[in-house]
């Protein structure tokens, strides 16, 4: 581990214009590549004090060895030259993108002779005109399958086309109709260029001249009683309308634009793009990155940018950009697209309208690609040993954590305070032992006193199980204030069957884990561990994990373990801790919606949903439900009177007390024993005269 200070450059050397610097290791590897307005402003970031930067950039400038930069004139050069020293040296520390495989494209080639139709990957040639990029191979085949009906564009080989001159024979595309056949002169050269410039305009969006001449040829036909003819065109019709529908209308007045989404956490970014071509989606793209450097989103927008149009000209770079965040500065990348297309390129984020909408669908596709790329990762055995592997060890434990529990508090400011508990086994999520809790021991906020309260009530729990082989005593708490025995008290993931054991009796907490994880930093893991040390257990491990910088802490430590960005350990840990995160505040939104819901009709045994709406729709509300008499309530259908006498004491006894109140003065009065009325609530004061008119 260099010092960064070894290799410093002084103030004066670095120069203060626009650049590219690159940071090499002791074996002289390119580790990282980076531009900058300002050469001297930027690099003197990299070399302040170690503990005010971020771990990721203090990794990098401790593995460096020296640093070296380029002078350019603009920022847009700078670009351009980072883009192609990534692409040379594929630094270590720069992002890469996991998932950068060549996607296909419709191409036509139109530098030969007789065009060909075809699919085509990898790096694009002159005079060959490309539509997409496509998902999928098979879509592009489709697509031209319905089309070669109207336009019997050549497909075949350069092998097959000349075998077939040869011979005299076409192909079986020939035969059937789906190929014009230069190859045995049944066109010319021109009219089959003809066909093939016809083809790109339709594929290219200009459908509505081909379908309307199509029909008018129908019609003619028809009308010379040409019906062969005739059904023929009305099925070339249908054809093109079908290929039309596979890339259905998203953006109005043919709109041509690129959409790129971001979806992110602290380790790892997917992107999408969408490419919409005469206000069609003629293609999609996404890629997988790992955030092995400080990055915003911005940032990663603009890496993808330069991944996207880094080798493209002309029409392949779009007039429109849509992003979700723009980089800063914006200028720079702007004018580098518009250099690259040959014309103005806007690059901005949809505000409102069809193209926010757009924007939405697309960023959906990036959570989808993210969690489906955890997914994978998550699953694969060698991986997930490693990562135990990783954490044992950077924890100092005497053997991999097999089993895992993280703990989370979740609240809306001090209101319905919940607590979740995770297990992971092997890596894996276990959900039919997931846990949750109400938090009972005191009122407010306090995520410290809360996290001792749980880990305090599981263990003991645990403890208690360890010891007694039968039913829980009657005074013992389960975890959400039910019975112990967790028949009701404590939740799965609304998973019923995973609250029973081989035998049907209900699980427990009688399985220890070997690492007890806390979301949160210092204060939570203390609470924690005191929460251990007070019941005993001295054999489990604790550590928490800090959001802001993944920061691994442990029990009386001043100092955080900072597992490498690539660490499978440390991608686990963050699963762990959102898994509990996201289970918490499920909990705590589904607990504070059924209290918005509540209402005091739910007190009234016997009284279901249908008959509280219909007392609601007869009344229009619940105040005047509660000012209505006991023969009112009656007139509810379904409602007797036995059921409104009911009614009448829950809703009397729910009602809030309101302060005795001299109507005479306004006076608010003490109250007395005796004023309550029957509703519970305390009788209006008047003046004597006005109390003796009504006792009378």
């Amino acid at each position: 581990m260099a010092d960064p200070s070894s290799y410093r450059p002084r103030p004066g050397q670095i120069p203060d214009s626009p650049g590219v610097y690159r940071f090499r290791d002791e074996h002289r590897r390119v580790i990282y590549v980076g531009k900058a307005k300002s050469l001297r402003q930027r690099l003197a970031n990299y070399f302040q004090d170690l503990a005010g930067l971020h771990p990721r950039t203090r990794t990098m400038v401790t593995t460096a060895a020296s640093v070296e930069w380029t002078v350019v004139s603009t920022e847009v050069e700078a670009l351009q030259l980072e883009y192609s020293w990534i692409k040379e040296f594929d630094p270590r520390f720069n992002v890469k993108y996991r998932d950068d495989k060549s996607y296909p494209y419709l191409a036509v080639t139109m530098n030969e002779e007789f065009p060909r139709v075809q699919v085509m990957r990898g790096q694009k040639k002159k005079g060959v005109r490309y539509f997409g990029p496509y998902g999928h191979a098979w879509a592009i085949r489709d697509t031209v399958d319905l089309l070669l009906r109207v336009f019997p564009v050549r497909t075949c080989s350069a092998g097959v086309f000349k075998n077939a001159a040869r011979t005299g024979r076409p192909c079986l595309l020939g035969y059937i109709g789906k190929c014009s056949a230069p190859c045995v002169e049944r066109v010319s050269a021109e009219e089959h260029r003809e066909l093939a410039e016809e083809f790109c305009d339709f594929v290219a969006g200009r459908t509505g001249t081909y379908l309307r001449r199509l029909e008018k040829q129908m019609m003619e036909a028809a009308e010379e009683m040409e019906y062969e003819r005739a059904a023929r065109l009305r099925d070339d019709i249908e054809a093109l309308k079908r290929a039309m529908e596979k890339n259905a209308v998203v953006l109005a007045d043919a709109t041509d634009a690129d959409l790129i989404a971001v979806a992110e956490d602290e380790l790892e970014a997917a992107v999408q793009i969408f490419h919409v071509r005469g206000g069609r989606v003629r293609g999609q793209r996404g890629w997988v990155t790992d955030k092995v450097e400080e990055i915003t989103t911005g940032a990663l927008v603009e890496h993808a940018l330069q991944q996207l149009y880094g080798e493209e000209k002309g029409d392949a770079v779009p007039k429109e950009v849509l992003v979700p965040a723009l980089p800063d500065p914006v200028e720079p990348v702007q004018e580098w697209l518009t250099e690259r297309r040959g014309s103005n390129v806007s690059l901005r984020i949809p505000q409102r309208g069809d193209k926010k909408a757009l924007m939405e669908t697309v960023q959906r596709n990036a959570l989808q690609a993210l969690a489906l790329h955890k997914t994978k990762r998550a699953s694969d055995l060698t991986t997930r040993s490693r990562a135990l592997e990783e954490i044992a060890e950077a924890l100092d434990l005497d053997s991999a954590p097999l089993r895992i529990e993280c703990y989370d508090i979740s609240h809306l400011q001090g209101d319905d305070v919940v607590a979740s508990m995770v297990v992971f086994e092997d890596g894996l999520q276990r959900k039919s032992e997931y846990r949750r809790f109400q938090i009972k021991g005191f009122e407010g906020q306090d995520d410290v006193r809360s996290m001792h309260e749980v880990i305090t009530r599981r263990f003991r729990r645990y403890l208690a199980e360890k010891e007694k082989t039968g039913e829980w005593t009657n005074g013992e708490d389960g975890p959400t204030g039910g019975p112990a025995d967790g028949s009701t008290g404590d939740l799965t993931d609304g998973l019923t069957n995973g609250l029973k054991d081989d035998d049907g009796r209900p699980k427990r907490f009688a399985y220890p884990p070997q690492l007890v994880v806390v979301d949160g930093g210092q204060p939570q893991v203390a609470a924690a561990k005191k929460a251990l040390d007070e019941l005993g257990i001295d054999d489990i491990a604790v550590c928490g994990l800090a959001k802001r910088l993944e920061e691994v802490w442990l029990p009386d430590e001043d100092d955080p373990v900072v597992l490498p960005r690539t660490s499978e350990g440390l991608y686990l840990l963050q699963r762990v801790r959102d898994e509990a995160h996201r289970f918490a505040i499920t909990y705590q939104r589904a607990k504070r919606a059924k209290r918005f819901r509540s209402s005091p009709l739910d007190d009234v045994p016997g009284l279901g949903d249908t008959r509280k709406q219909a007392l609601l729709k007869h009344f229009g509300s619940l105040k005047k439900l509660r000012s209505a008499t006991i023969d009112q309530i009656c007139e509810v259908p379904g409602i007797g009177r036995k059921t409104a006498e009911t009614i009448a004491v829950a809703l009397a006894q729910s009602a809030p007390a309101t302060p005795a109140v001299n109507t005479a003065t306004g006076e608010i009065m003490e109250e007395e024993p005796g004023t309550m009325g029957s509703s519970g609530e305390p009788v209006t004061m008047g003046a004597p005269d006005e109390r003796r008119g009504q006792e009378t």
